[in-house]
């Protein structure tokens, strides 16, 4: 009988959900999310009917879709977001999949004490060969499996509702001037909170070898 992962019985080490990296990583995501959440545009202001109508050309339509992306990119990713929500529930068996490889990856790799190693059967597997068998079973789950193929339609789904808003709702209105740089915003958690959790993770074992 094996556990994932097993560690030394004398260590003091925590489980991977308990680690310093791990609630940092929550703490930065659920901030950052909330705060990309409050730079949200009016639902309203989105939807408003009288700033609707057809592009003269293809170049016009592009250029409105660069601007109202800009302007409503956080409502446009949440657009995103709930296709993705509402393909991934109505399919159980994908979404239990997905769910699972996240796990994999946080409590097998990202958030492992490194003095916790991955023992199956009594063989003890290096960090290289863990982010191996993930890496593979990823590109298998995503690129060979139908998890692949709800992903992509609900994607496409949710880039062409958010085109064809950008094309056709008139962005002369919108105050461009007052937006935050792209990168900025709801998904800029990905740099702040990997760099939160290396500074916790560095911080632990300094701690650790101070008491």
């Amino acid at each position: 009988m094996a556990s994932l992962p097993i560690s030394n019985p004398h260590s003091d080490s925590q489980p991977p959900i308990s680690t310093p990296a791990f609630r940092a990583f929550i703490s930065r995501l659920n901030g950052t999310i909330r705060h990309g959440f409050s730079q949200r545009r009016p639902w309203l202001e989105l939807l408003d009917r009288s700033s609707f109508a057809r592009p003269d050309s293809l170049s016009e339509a592009a250029s409105r879709i660069r601007k109202n992306f800009s302007y409503f990119r956080i409502n446009y990713i949440s657009l995103l977001a709930l296709s993705l929500a509402l393909s991934l529930i109505s399919h159980p068996f994908s979404l239990l999949v997905l769910f699972s490889l996240l796990a994999a990856w946080l409590f097998l790799y990202s958030f492992r004490p490194s003095d916790q190693p991955v023992v199956v059967a009594g063989r003890t597997f290096s960090d290289r060969e863990v982010l191996g068998i993930l890496v593979v079973s990823t590109i298998v789950v995503v690129f060979l499996t139908s998890v692949g193929s709800v992903l992509i339609s609900a994607l496409l789904v949710g880039l062409s509702v958010v085109c064809a808003h950008g094309a056709f709702r008139m962005p002369e209105d919108l105050f461009l001037d007052e937006q935050e740089p792209l990168g900025s915003g709801f998904l800029s958690f990905l740099g702040g909170a990997a760099s939160s959790a290396a500074a916790a993770a560095a911080a632990s074992p300094a701690m650790s070898t101070r008491v």
